[in-house]
């Protein structure tokens, strides 16, 4: 498995119960201190609460913050493709990337979230069925970004027929990412299709099993591991202080009960000090990049100290 000896630090926002002036403010903060943002795609709040929280739409969000960023990379963790026609989805994410100059990369995945596809009208179909939208969607996804002039390409649940994608890309092949930790689909299609794989919410541990399992299907196909970029999200549970930290892992406790220890294995928890060794640990287990994932609202005092400690230390700390 291949270790950098560097490591990129980020933050996934869910972008809800919060303003569309509130997600621009944190977004133009973010990208001062960050190497990468992500958004999610949900059209309900995760986790559910039966469509009651305010919520922004993937595609229009991304556009916001492609236009109000300057520096830090881009992406959407994960885009859910049986939620749009794939080529029309090709079209958006090229305009999303001439809006960030050539920062984003996007994600994609099978969908989980079954409220919101009923709600919305969307046949929530078994999980082998979704994964075979992906591929599918992938497939004219990744042609429609590629350097042939059309793509053709007739499926069960998607088809295409000679379709063109102009303009491509801004400056150079747009990278690809999925999601999840799945044990065979998953890994196939990262090795198959994408530039990189993203994991939330799993301890060290479980990240190397995981990142063995992406070598595996690497080799498989006969493609280079250390050319798959791995990244992983974590849960926000830091504390500024050791009195705070202490009564974050306590509302941990309290939220997850005998679950608890496994929650606490796939966040980012204790004071900054702790929160340093515990980036280094993914980077041990194969990392190269460490994203934490905000639920708005946020204890803005652990944010500070995310920004501001954790991540100079981190950079100083692994590079």
């Amino acid at each position: 498995m291949s270790v950098r000896s560097d490591i990129q630090l980020g933050v996934h926002v869910g972008q809800q119960n919060a303003t569309m002036a509130e997600l621009v403010a944190l977004w133009k903060r973010l990208d001062e201190r960050v190497d990468w943002i992500s958004i999610w795609d949900h059209l309900y709040e995760a986790p559910p609460a039966g469509g009651t929280t305010p919520h922004f739409e993937a595609v229009a969000s991304l556009s916001a913050l492609a236009s109000v960023t300057t520096k830090a990379r881009l992406g959407c963790l994960v885009f859910c493709v049986p939620y749009r026609n794939p080529a029309l989805l090709a079209k958006s994410i090229v305009a999303i990337d001439h809006l960030s100059q050539g920062r984003f990369e996007p994600g994609f995945g099978a969908g989980w979230h079954q409220p919101e596809f009923i709600a919305h009208g969307y046949d929530f179909e078994q999980i082998g069925v979704r994964f075979d939208q992906l591929t599918e969607g992938l497939e004219i996804i990744s042609g429609m970004l590629g350097p042939d002039e059309s793509t053709t390409y007739s499926g069960e649940h998607f088809s295409v027929d000679a379709v063109t994608c102009v303009p491509g890309p801004y400056d150079r092949e747009i990278p690809l990412w999925t999601g999840g930790r799945g044990p065979t689909r998953t890994p196939a299609t990262a090795a198959r299709f994408c530039s990189g794989w993203n994991v939330p919410y799993v301890g060290p541990d479980e990240y190397r099993r995981l990142n063995e399992r992406l070598d595996a299907a690497c080799e498989t196909i006969g493609r280079d591991p250390a050319t798959l970029e791995r990244s992983v999200n974590l849960a926000f549970h830091l504390g500024a202080t050791p009195d705070a930290a202490t009564a974050e892992l306590q509302r941990i406790r309290d939220q997850w009960g005998a679950e608890a220890e496994r929650v606490a294995a796939g966040a980012l928890t204790g004071t900054p000090e702790d929160a340093v060794e515990q980036v280094a640990a993914f980077r041990d287990a194969g990392a190269d990049m460490v994203n934490v994932a905000l639920r708005l609202p946020v204890d803005h005092e652990a944010l500070d100290a995310y920004l501001d400690v954790v991540i100079p230390a981190a950079h100083s700390e692994i590079s």
